[in-house]
């Protein structure tokens, strides 16, 4: 299946672990972990493609409201799946990039996150940009308010995205969603303005490279037309 318009940012919302495992009779714990391997599979079709920046949504600022143990688990998931797929971004020209309120995290999540991208910076083929407690209102209201700390007496657009969380992400072209849910979540709302909307109802750990494929398909017979007429 071959894409001839390939969007240049993909944000993908990577939902229903929890009721994929929960369907097989599965602690949620499990479907973190298959929806893993499926992160992994789907990391390694973008930087085929030629999509240039990948943005996942791996944990918003609301997860924070999940069992205690779950969010650990996951953080520990997060931990050792980036730790561990240093050779898989090496060996695919992937740079790693982790956005949020990163400071906030446990410290050993920022170590690992921190080590990666700097092991990473060089790489040209692809970035990967993890979203980790993440929200689009929260990285708005703090680049405003780094922007009022330095000075700024008024906010552009041009000043308000020199201090989002990763100045040089463009905006969204393309954002998936899998499990049925239609909506986006709080997920890079400055950067999805315009962004086209992509809906399954495949739960994440069953998304496949061939959906993924059909999304941008689908993606590349659109006209966008950002509010002007052709």
């Amino acid at each position: 299946m071959e894409v001839k318009n390939v969007p240049v940012h993909v944000g993908i919302i990577m939902d229903g672990n929890g009721r994929w495992a929960q369907m097989r009779g599965l602690p949620r714990i499990e479907g973190h972990k298959a929806g893993a391997q499926t992160t992994e599979k789907i990391v390694v079709a973008a930087r085929k493609t030629g999509i240039k920046y990948l943005s996942l949504f791996a944990f918003s600022t609301e997860n924070w409201k999940r069992p205690k143990e779950e969010v650990e688990f996951l953080f520990h998931l997060m931990y050792e799946y980036v730790k561990s797929k240093l050779p898989l971004f090496l060996e695919n020209n992937v740079r790693f990039r982790a956005m949020g309120r990163l400071w906030k995290l446990p410290p050993y999540l920022q170590e690992a996150f921190s080590s990666v991208e700097e092991k990473t910076s060089h790489c040209t083929g692809m970035t990967t940009v993890f979203a980790v407690n993440y929200g689009g209102k929260q990285e708005i209201l703090d680049a405003v308010n780094r922007a009022i700390k330095d000075g700024h007496r008024e906010i552009t657009e041009a000043v308000l995205r020199r201090y989002l969380y990763i100045p040089e992400l463009p905006d969204l072209d393309l954002l998936i969603r899998t499990s049925g849910e239609l909506r986006i979540s709080n997920f890079l709302l400055w950067q999805s303005a315009y962004t086209e909307l992509w809906f399954t109802d495949t739960l994440w750990p069953d998304f496949t490279e061939e959906e993924f494929m059909r999304a941008l398909l689908d993606y590349s017979k659109r006209e966008r037309r950002f509010g002007g007429v052709k």
